[in-house]
């Protein structure tokens, strides 16, 4: 993900405060910006998560990233190029990874019968159990954070759908580019 830039200014302690350019949206503009940093704090950090687990079980040959994406692999039967456009792989070097988990042993490629060009991946034994792992992670996570009550105010479904709008309203903006 990319950095963004400081919200505000740091101001010299003698000078006045320098005015923010608020594009005509003071109430708006400066919490949408710390959304973007929070969510990519929030991803860094479940990667962090995830790099911890594998440390703590002795998992060494994957890094995050790939545990991530076996993790969203799940069941599916998948090409390269729908990992990326199903939102399962944020990352840009997906052949890459693809190609050593398959050197691992954690996903099983196959050249698809109607397009030989194409390539289709599932997970192999060994995926499944590194999903699994990931997948049990997040259900201890998801339960002490609603033992905690950080789920309830604001409920996360409504955060969800909050965010759910914003993707929606991105994508429509990359759309309406071509």
């Amino acid at each position: 993900m990319t950095r963004f830039a400081v919200l505000k200014p740091s101001v010299p302690q003698d000078s006045a405060p320098a005015p923010v350019a608020d594009y005509g949206l003071p109430d708006v503009l400066e919490p949408y910006l710390e959304s973007l940093q929070i969510l990519d704090r929030l991803h860094r950090l479940m990667l962090d998560l995830i790099k911890d687990e594998f440390e703590r079980l002795r998992l060494a040959d994957l890094t995050p990233v790939q545990a991530l994406l076996l993790y969203n692999l799940g069941a599916a039967e998948v090409s390269a190029g729908e990992l990326r456009s199903r939102g399962m792989y944020q990352g840009s070097n997906v052949s890459y990874n693809l190609k050593k988990l398959a050197q691992m042993g954690y996903v099983h490629h196959q050249r698809c019968d109607m397009d030989r060009r194409s390539v289709r991946i599932r997970l192999t034994p060994q995926g499944e159990e590194i999903r699994d792992t990931v997948g049990r992670m997040f259900a201890r996570h998801a339960d002490g954070l609603q033992a905690s009550g950080v789920l309830d105010d604001p409920p996360i479904r409504l955060v969800n759908l909050q965010w759910r709008r914003v993707e929606r309203f991105w994508a429509d903006q990359i759309r309406y580019i071509y």
